[in-house]
């Protein structure tokens, strides 16, 4: 199978790049999966080719060679992530592309967080297919085998092989495992597990504006699905696709549940928080944390910043689960819109389950959250949004208690059929406002 033709770039320091591209439409860059890669032999195994070929009927798709694996240059030594993040862009800039999608899987993860925080003017959609969050803590199980690495690399590439496909594979796990001795000298892939286990996203997570999707597979072992939910919960505006299954490798299980959720992200338009929001309702959430402005006379500024912190955690990963869209930080909450009232009702009771949970857990911490829905057609600009719908979703939110929810009577019709209790609270004089509001609480404990 000979697969699209091999091209050659070369990077700002010269060294000789191999990638090819396939199909027509949205550019979407596919990172070496394991940072080492023969994007030629790939071809040769028919469930990758297929891979391949089914996300190019929609997407313009391309695969490169780093430098040191395949088909590129070979005998260079590896120096820094640096080296590894002009590659990507050197094949970029070849192929003429100013803003891109880039999908970064297992290790290339790691890269494809980094490219996109230093480029966000260039990386139009982020994915992360089960992407670990440091070398060091949520490693490959193949790092893990370093001395076996050390000592035979045909019997680690295939015990790699077998790890990762199961002793069912049979050709396939045959396939890789030869795909993997050919691919990277174990010199060169030394150096890189090296470079790879210090290498830490975590302080990236926060600085990414850049749409993104992170898929995972529930059962998957490393890294586990709580890493997945880390990341979404810290990326801002970040969704979380969990599939059924525990291969890391997409073609194996499920491989239309991975396509569908690739196809449905990319085919939105890259913008920002508000502008995701196409439609002309919104729902609109405010959250807001219990005695924020004495938090630090009470506790100190250390005990303060740490319920922030846990409250961001638990709001952004239920965002990220239930479609939402974060606005803005308001400094002791979070304000989010979504595209349907169901949504923000499941999200309303996934974050105060989650600080429940959080506070079950360690009792000594001091957070309670307050939360308000409302719905309506606020006017969106410069990625905020703005109007009556809004200003009275806060006020709905000052009129909360700790743990409870309040939506106005427009979110409870909008839900009307669905699964939600509602008890009613009555009448409300909110500032601003000449008419009373009428409002519901939403019942969310599993008592109720």
């Amino acid at each position: 199978m000979s697969g699209p033709r091999i091209q050659y770039t070369k990077t700002s320091d010269g060294v000789s790049i191999a990638y090819w591209a396939l199909g027509k439409g949205t550019p979407i860059m596919f990172l070496p999966p394991l940072i080492v890669s023969d994007c030629q032999q790939e071809w040769e195994i028919p469930e990758w080719q297929g891979w391949f070929e089914e996300l190019a009927q929609h997407r313009r798709i391309a695969r490169y060679d780093s430098r040191g694996s395949g088909l590129s240059d070979r005998d260079v030594p590896i120096a820094s992530v640096e080296e590894l993040l002009s590659d990507l862009e050197a094949v970029a800039d070849a192929l003429g592309w100013d803003r891109f999608a880039i999908l970064g899987s297992n290790w290339s993860g790691l890269l494809a967080m980094e490219f996109a925080a230093r480029r966000p003017d260039r990386v139009s959609h982020l994915l992360l297919w089960c992407s670990p969050l440091s070398g060091a803590r949520e490693q490959s199980r193949s790092l893990s085998l370093r001395p076996l690495a050390e000592a035979n690399w045909h019997l680690y590439t295939n015990m790699v092989a077998l790890m990762t496909f199961g002793w069912e594979a049979g050709a396939l796990g045959r396939s890789f495992a030869r795909y993997m001795e050919e691919a990277v000298s174990q010199e060169r892939f030394l150096e890189l597990a090296d470079m790879m286990y210090e290498f830490d996203a975590e302080a990236l997570l926060d600085t990414i504006r850049t749409p993104t999707l992170i898929i995972h597979r529930r059962e998957l072992e490393s890294p586990p699905v709580s890493v997945a939910r880390r990341i979404a919960s810290s990326i801002p505006n970040a969704r979380l696709a969990l599939l059924e299954g525990h291969s890391a490798v997409p073609f194996l299980e499920n491989e239309a549940a991975v396509l569908t959720a690739i196809n449905e992200f990319l085919g939105e338009q890259p913008s920002d928080a508000a502008q995701q929001l196409t439609a002309d309702v919104h729902v609109v959430l405010f959250t807001d944390i219990e005695s924020s402005s004495e938090l630090a006379q009470r506790h100190g500024d250390a005990v303060a910043h740490a319920v922030r912190r846990t409250h961001d955690r638990i709001v952004r990963e239920a965002l990220a689960q239930h479609r939402g869209s974060e606005v803005k930080h308001t400094g002791d909450g979070i304000m989010a819109a979504f595209a349907m009232a169901s949504q923000a009702l499941e999200c309303s009771i996934a974050i105060q389950r989650g600080v429940a949970a959080s506070v079950e857990e360690h009792p000594e911490t001091p957070l309670a959250v307050y939360i308000g829905l409302n719905a309506g057609e606020p006017i969106a600009e410069n990625s905020d949004l703005f109007g009556t719908s809004v200003d009275l979703a806060a006020r709905i939110c000052s009129q909360a208690e700790p743990g409870q929810i309040l939506a106005s009577d427009v979110v409870r019709q909008l839900a009307a059929g669905k699964r939600f209790l509602f008890s009613d609270h009555g009448e409300a004089a909110m500032r601003g406002f000449e008419d009373p509001v009428r409002l519901w609480e939403v019942r969310w404990r599993e008592d109720e």
